[in-house]
């Protein structure tokens, strides 16, 4: 299991990260304002915004939020809508971090960045440094019992999906980057219904980590990452075994 999977693992042990509700409202606000600025304000035309709009109303948010970050990626509220930006850095024993990051300074966001990577025994890599370690994919989740698998594996082949597997809560179809929105709306049509929708980067090689100390810092700088209030994502390439993820917990 790569790192970017692994990650549900450890929120499960952490249970801090993203069930702060304010937390989760800015992410999701974060995603519609990119998605409305990207591709427009209509949903009907837009399938990033109406991927963005059923995420935020799944987790109840209200729909004045949701039109008001509309309206700001579509420039209708004045002022300069944020930028996407993704930054590479590497964590303690050579784990690679991909960051992503949406905001409106970015030379505030990358102080910020670079101090929590020196905080927590990493650094801050040059533009470049790691980009080569990872594959871009999107990324759809169904909750296992949602479906059968072979269900699942037929619509998804149908739709164009390059893979499917499952990691034990979710199954999970992979596709190329482009496609990602169009095969979502394929499995919607054929009546099943994402968890999640999303772009990723999938470490093409992991990096072991086998010892305690090391997974801490790791781990520790993961969620330090993740906490920065302009981090969308973070992806990395480490794999920490079962045994040790068991000793985090306690």
């Amino acid at each position: 299991m790569a790192g970017h999977s692994k990650w549900s693992k450890v929120k499960h042990i952490k249970g801090v990260v993203d069930v702060k509700r304010g937390r989760v409202f800015s992410k999701l606000s974060r995603e519609i304002i990119m998605a409305a600025k990207a591709g427009g304000g209509d949903p009907r035309l837009n399938a990033r915004l109406r991927t963005a709009m059923d995420a935020a109303r799944a987790q109840n948010m209200p729909n004045d939020t949701i039109e008001r970050a509309i309206k700001k990626g579509t420039g209708e509220l004045g002022g300069e809508a944020p930028s996407e930006i993704t930054y590479e850095g590497y964590a303690p024993g050579g784990v690679a971090m991909m960051v992503e990051c949406v905001t409106d300074n970015k030379n505030r966001t990358s102080a910020d960045l670079r101090s929590v990577f020196t905080r927590n025994h990493g650094s801050l890599g040059t533009p470049g440094s790691v980009t080569h370690l990872f594959s871009r994919k999107g990324e759809i989740r169904l909750p296992l019992a949602s479906a059968e698998e072979e269900t699942v594996l037929e619509a998804a082949l149908e739709a164009g999906a390059d893979d499917i597997s499952h990691d034990g809560e979710d199954h999970v179809i992979l596709t190329a980057p482009d496609q990602l929105f169009a095969v979502g709306d394929i499995l919607k049509g054929r009546h099943l219904t994402p968890a999640s929708q999303k772009l990723i980067f999938i470490p093409l090689t992991t990096i072991p980590v086998v010892d305690l100390a090391t997974a801490q810092q790791v781990i520790r700088l993961y969620e330090a990452l993740d906490d920065l209030d302009d981090v969308q994502n973070v992806h990395s390439n480490f794999d920490i075994p079962d045994e040790l993820m068991d000793q985090l917990a306690v």
